[in-house]
């Protein structure tokens, strides 16, 4: 018995001294967070909240922020060490859009997790201009062609259709205006003398905070919105809106958020930052682990320190479901994806197609080449860092070799699962852009 005992406390103090060399060794252990109330903050919640970044030897704060303005500059500021981001928002400050900083990320967040939502009465426009959606299950992906003769009609009576998004360099505004233009749309476009990004729109998109979408679309101010979970969900529940189509069916597995910080503290913080990196990537495969994990995900994000949403709310999508209609709940197991598919991997590719859209609609005001694209890309995703940080993972027995993308240049094989077909390949950004009716070239 006093051999176990003994045994027992040797251990312990083994595991202690590890975590106090591991601390000792980093360049900074005390750090603060910063995340918006979505449900895909959830790595970072789980980080903190099953202990990974503790047993790395990291003390970790992570705080609410009231919008993604406030996220990107006291990142920058060094208020915060590192946030939740949009993956657009460390490529447009690098690139000097809106806030000039260098940003990096080494850790994409996730894939998916985004929907459109449109108020009653424009659901039951786009029921009437197509009567396959009015039934009790239309089918899907709803495409924005039965809009057409909403937006049409809207400008007759001397008005304008109006949709909310998070930011102008989010996911949310280049999906929703994909959509949109797939369907001949004119989203609007950004110029030097327009920075809202309407000039010539048949549409008027309008930023609006995540939490504020469905107050903002029952108040009449916007007609429909595009956002993250469970602000999609919350206008099911509350009858006041209806998802009419996911990202998920936009762009199948499109990249969502990233973790991003300033290249300045990356570069004075290396060890810490591989140290977050790690623990991140520990949460992203617990999370797709199994339903299980998913359930208890759903009950910790529910606490008002975090998303702060009935779990019923927010299990509607993190739990393989997604709910259009009251009533039209359907699988749609890949709508929040944290690990699989490589979700955790930052590739160039997927930096580029943001660069492409921030292209296309005027906030890059001119013709680059594809070199440009190229070099950008690789000075905003550090796949090296996230590499350094799996390796070590692989060591310690938390990830499998097979887990990690093992011979890949940084982009994505071309794909054409997009709402219009249109093929993306990463290596070819002029030749995309090309393609598009609708958009600068």
């Amino acid at each position: 018995m006093k051999l176990t005992v003994c045994l027992k406390t040797l251990l312990l103090c083994a595991i202690l001294c590890a975590g106090v060399r591991a601390a000792d060794d980093l360049e900074k252990t005390e750090l603060r967070f910063g995340f918006i109330k979505l449900t895909d903050c959830a790595p970072l919640v789980i980080a903190k909240e099953l202990g990974y970044f503790e047993e790395e030897g990291l003390n970790v704060q992570i705080e609410a922020q009231a919008n993604w303005k406030a996220i990107l500059d006291r990142t920058i500021s060094g208020e915060l060490d590192g946030a939740h981001m949009l993956a657009g928002q460390p490529i447009g400050a690098t690139i000097g859009f809106g806030t000039k900083a260098h940003v990096i990320t080494a850790f994409s967040m996730d894939l998916n997790g985004n929907g459109v939502t449109v108020s009653n009465k424009v659901w039951e426009m786009m029921k009437a201009n197509d009567p396959k959606l009015a039934v009790a299950k239309p089918p899907h992906p709803i495409k924005a062609d039965s809009l057409v003769q909403v937006v049409k009609k809207f400008k007759e009576e001397g008005n304008m259709l109006k949709f909310g998004m998070v930011f102008p360099v989010s996911t949310h505004n280049y999906e929703l205006r994909y959509w949109l233009a797939a369907a001949g749309i004119h989203p609007g476009y950004y110029t030097a003398t327009d920075t809202r990004g309407v000039e010539g729109g048949d549409v008027l998109i309008s930023v609006t905070p995540p939490p504020q979408m469905p107050a903002t679309l029952e108040a009449g101010t916007i007609h429909g919105y595009c956002v993250g979970e469970p602000w999609n969900q919350q206008a099911v529940i509350r009858g006041i809106g209806v998802p009419v189509i996911t990202d998920y069916e936009i762009w199948k597995n499109n990249p969502e958020k990233v973790f991003g910080v300033t290249k300045e503290w990356a570069d004075k913080n290396p060890k810490t930052h591989i140290a977050v990196v790690k623990a991140l990537i520990r949460a992203g495969k617990w999370l797709d682990a199994s339903m299980e994990n998913r359930k208890k995900a759903c009950a910790i994000l529910a606490k008002p320190t975090y998303v702060g949403a009935d779990v019923a709310v927010i299990a509607n999508s993190m739990t393989g479901t997604f709910e259009y209609e009251k009533g039209d709940k359907r699988e749609l197991p890949d709508f929040n994806v944290f690990f699989r598919y490589n979700a955790t991997y930052p590739f160039y590719s997927d930096c580029i197609w943001y660069l492409s859209q921030m292209r296309r609609w005027g906030q890059i005001g001119e013709t680059k080449p594809d070199e440009w694209y190229h070099e950008t890309a690789k000075s905003v995703y550090r796949p090296d860092i996230y590499t350094k940080a799996a390796k070590i993972l692989i060591a310690e027995g938390h990830l499998k070799a097979e887990e990690v993308p093992s011979s890949t240049d940084g982009y994505k094989e071309p794909t054409g699962e997009f709402i219009d077909g249109v093929v993306y390949d990463g290596h070819k950004p002029n030749e995309y852009l090309a393609k598009f009716k609708v958009g600068q070239k």
